[in-house]
Protein backbone atom coordinates (compact mmCIF):
# COMPACT_ATOMS: atom_id res chain seq x y z
CA UNK A 1 0.00 0.00 0.00
CA UNK A 2 2.74 2.51 0.70
CA UNK A 3 4.32 2.21 -2.37
CA UNK A 4 0.84 2.75 -4.41
CA UNK A 5 0.74 5.73 -2.48
CA UNK A 6 4.50 6.22 -3.54
CA UNK A 7 4.07 5.55 -6.75
CA UNK A 8 0.59 7.68 -7.04
CA UNK A 9 2.74 10.85 -5.32
CA UNK A 10 5.71 10.19 -7.58
CA UNK A 11 2.96 10.09 -10.44
CA UNK A 12 1.65 13.29 -9.93
CA UNK A 13 5.18 14.86 -9.30
CA UNK A 14 6.00 13.81 -12.92
CA UNK A 15 2.87 14.67 -14.13
CA UNK A 16 3.29 18.04 -12.51
CA UNK A 17 6.86 18.44 -13.69
CA UNK A 18 5.92 17.77 -17.26
CA UNK A 19 3.16 20.60 -17.12
CA UNK A 20 5.54 22.81 -15.47
CA UNK A 21 8.20 22.24 -18.27
CA UNK A 22 5.84 22.55 -20.72
CA UNK A 23 4.47 25.31 -19.64
CA UNK A 24 7.71 27.15 -19.12
CA UNK A 25 8.31 25.91 -22.43
CA UNK A 26 5.90 27.62 -24.10
CA UNK A 27 6.70 30.78 -22.22
CA UNK A 28 10.33 30.60 -23.32
CA UNK A 29 9.37 30.13 -26.87
CA UNK A 30 7.08 33.00 -26.35
CA UNK A 31 9.28 35.59 -25.32
CA UNK A 32 11.81 34.44 -27.66
CA UNK A 33 9.23 35.26 -30.26
CA UNK A 34 8.90 38.57 -28.52
CA UNK A 35 12.53 39.22 -28.42
CA UNK A 36 12.50 38.13 -32.32
CA UNK A 37 10.15 40.80 -32.47
CA UNK A 38 11.09 43.56 -30.72
CA UNK A 39 14.87 43.00 -32.79
CA UNK A 40 13.13 43.55 -35.76
CA UNK A 41 10.66 46.73 -34.43
CA UNK A 42 13.94 48.55 -33.29
CA UNK A 43 16.10 47.16 -36.86
CA UNK A 44 12.97 49.56 -38.56
CA UNK A 45 12.77 52.39 -36.29
CA UNK A 46 16.99 52.71 -36.34
CA UNK A 47 16.34 52.52 -40.17
CA UNK A 48 13.76 54.96 -40.25
CA UNK A 49 15.69 56.92 -38.16
CA UNK A 50 18.55 57.09 -40.34
CA UNK A 51 15.97 57.50 -43.17
CA UNK A 52 14.58 60.70 -41.64
CA UNK A 53 17.75 62.30 -40.59
CA UNK A 54 19.10 62.12 -44.56
CA UNK A 55 16.43 63.37 -45.42
CA UNK A 56 16.21 66.36 -43.56
CA UNK A 57 19.90 67.26 -43.76
CA UNK A 58 18.76 66.98 -47.49
CA UNK A 59 15.90 69.17 -46.79
CA UNK A 60 18.01 71.70 -44.39
CA UNK A 61 20.63 71.76 -46.94
CA UNK A 62 18.18 72.92 -50.32
CA UNK A 63 16.41 75.12 -47.61
CA UNK A 64 19.27 77.16 -46.58
CA UNK A 65 20.45 77.31 -50.27
CA UNK A 66 16.59 78.56 -51.76
CA UNK A 67 17.15 81.37 -48.64
CA UNK A 68 20.87 82.07 -49.73
CA UNK A 69 20.86 82.49 -53.12
CA UNK A 70 17.35 84.94 -52.59
CA UNK A 71 19.63 86.89 -49.96
CA UNK A 72 22.25 87.29 -53.06
CA UNK A 73 19.86 88.37 -55.54
CA UNK A 74 18.51 90.85 -53.32
CA UNK A 75 21.88 92.27 -52.36
CA UNK A 76 23.42 92.53 -56.07
CA UNK A 77 19.52 93.92 -57.34
CA UNK A 78 19.07 96.79 -54.30
CA UNK A 79 22.90 97.60 -54.25
CA UNK A 80 23.88 100.62 -57.34
CA UNK A 81 24.95 104.12 -57.71
CA UNK A 82 25.48 104.07 -61.31
CA UNK A 83 23.80 103.61 -64.81
CA UNK A 84 26.96 101.51 -64.96
CA UNK A 85 26.12 99.46 -61.79
CA UNK A 86 22.42 99.18 -62.46
CA UNK A 87 23.16 97.54 -65.98
CA UNK A 88 25.91 95.08 -63.99
CA UNK A 89 23.33 93.89 -61.24
CA UNK A 90 21.84 90.54 -63.63
CA UNK A 91 25.78 89.77 -64.34
CA UNK A 92 26.06 89.52 -60.02
CA UNK A 93 23.35 87.08 -59.89
CA UNK A 94 23.10 85.11 -63.41
CA UNK A 95 24.73 82.06 -62.06
CA UNK A 96 21.37 81.24 -59.53
CA UNK A 97 18.58 82.57 -61.51
CA UNK A 98 17.05 80.47 -64.24
CA UNK A 99 14.32 83.27 -65.07
CA UNK A 100 12.16 82.85 -67.93
CA UNK A 101 13.11 86.07 -70.57
CA UNK A 102 9.87 88.07 -69.56
CA UNK A 103 10.76 88.06 -66.06
CA UNK A 104 14.54 88.60 -66.86
CA UNK A 105 13.16 91.91 -68.69
CA UNK A 106 10.39 92.81 -66.38
CA UNK A 107 13.08 92.65 -63.22
CA UNK A 108 16.75 93.81 -64.81
CA UNK A 109 15.00 96.94 -67.07
CA UNK A 110 18.14 98.98 -68.56
CA UNK A 111 17.65 101.94 -66.63
CA UNK A 112 17.54 104.27 -69.51
CA UNK A 113 14.59 106.67 -70.26
CA UNK A 114 12.21 107.28 -73.08
CA UNK A 115 15.12 109.45 -75.03
CA UNK A 116 17.90 106.44 -74.09
CA UNK A 117 19.62 108.77 -71.58
CA UNK A 118 20.53 107.32 -67.83
CA UNK A 119 17.41 107.40 -65.96
CA UNK A 120 20.16 106.07 -63.20
CA UNK A 121 22.24 109.11 -63.40
CA UNK A 122 20.59 112.39 -64.38
CA UNK A 123 18.41 111.87 -60.98
CA UNK A 124 20.92 110.46 -59.35
CA UNK A 125 19.81 107.59 -57.88
CA UNK A 126 21.20 104.98 -55.55
CA UNK A 127 20.03 102.10 -53.67
CA UNK A 128 21.87 100.27 -50.92
CA UNK A 129 21.50 96.77 -49.77
CA UNK A 130 20.94 97.33 -45.52
CA UNK A 131 19.35 94.02 -44.05
CA UNK A 132 17.12 91.30 -45.21
CA UNK A 133 15.86 88.14 -43.35
CA UNK A 134 14.99 84.81 -45.19
CA UNK A 135 12.32 82.58 -45.32
CA UNK A 136 11.20 79.06 -46.82
CA UNK A 137 8.05 76.57 -46.82
CA UNK A 138 8.02 72.56 -47.53
CA UNK A 139 9.35 71.31 -51.06
CA UNK A 140 6.40 70.92 -53.18
CA UNK A 141 6.67 69.56 -56.32
CA UNK A 142 10.52 69.73 -56.58
CA UNK A 143 10.57 73.23 -55.50
CA UNK A 144 11.17 75.49 -52.09
CA UNK A 145 8.97 78.44 -52.10
CA UNK A 146 11.23 81.35 -50.38
CA UNK A 147 9.96 84.82 -49.04
CA UNK A 148 12.84 87.18 -47.89
CA UNK A 149 11.74 90.92 -46.30
CA UNK A 150 14.99 93.19 -47.59
CA UNK A 151 15.10 96.89 -46.22
CA UNK A 152 16.80 99.38 -48.48
CA UNK A 153 18.03 102.70 -48.61
CA UNK A 154 17.15 104.92 -51.11
CA UNK A 155 18.26 108.41 -52.34
CA UNK A 156 18.14 110.55 -55.13
CA UNK A 157 19.94 113.82 -56.30
CA UNK A 158 18.03 116.29 -54.57
CA UNK A 159 16.23 113.60 -52.26
CA UNK A 160 17.08 112.82 -48.56
CA UNK A 161 17.88 108.80 -48.48
CA UNK A 162 15.00 106.90 -47.03
CA UNK A 163 14.69 103.18 -45.59
CA UNK A 164 12.24 100.93 -47.67
CA UNK A 165 11.27 97.52 -46.99
CA UNK A 166 10.18 94.96 -49.82
CA UNK A 167 9.26 91.66 -49.85
CA UNK A 168 10.85 89.14 -52.60
CA UNK A 169 8.79 86.20 -53.35
CA UNK A 170 10.55 82.99 -55.16
CA UNK A 171 10.71 79.76 -56.07
CA UNK A 172 13.80 77.80 -55.50
CA UNK A 173 14.09 74.75 -58.27
CA UNK A 174 15.34 71.90 -56.49
CA UNK A 175 16.71 69.79 -59.87
CA UNK A 176 18.34 73.32 -61.41
CA UNK A 177 19.25 74.45 -58.13
CA UNK A 178 18.55 77.80 -59.10
CA UNK A 179 16.37 80.84 -58.47
CA UNK A 180 13.24 80.39 -61.29
CA UNK A 181 10.72 82.97 -60.45
CA UNK A 182 11.09 86.17 -58.12
CA UNK A 183 8.27 88.43 -57.83
CA UNK A 184 9.26 92.38 -55.81
CA UNK A 185 6.64 93.51 -53.65
CA UNK A 186 6.99 97.02 -51.84
CA UNK A 187 5.65 97.51 -48.24
CA UNK A 188 3.98 100.41 -48.18
CA UNK A 189 4.43 102.07 -44.83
Amino acid sequence: MKNKVWFSILGLLLIGLAFVLSVTGSRREQINETRKETAKVMKAQKQTAQKTTKIESVYNIDDVTAKTQLLTFAKAYYSFSSQADYEQRFDKVSNILALSNEQKNQLFDNGLDDTGGSRIDNLGLQSTYDTATGYTSDIKDNTIETLATVVVQTSGSNQQAVKQTIVLHAFYDLKQQKLVSIKVNPVQG
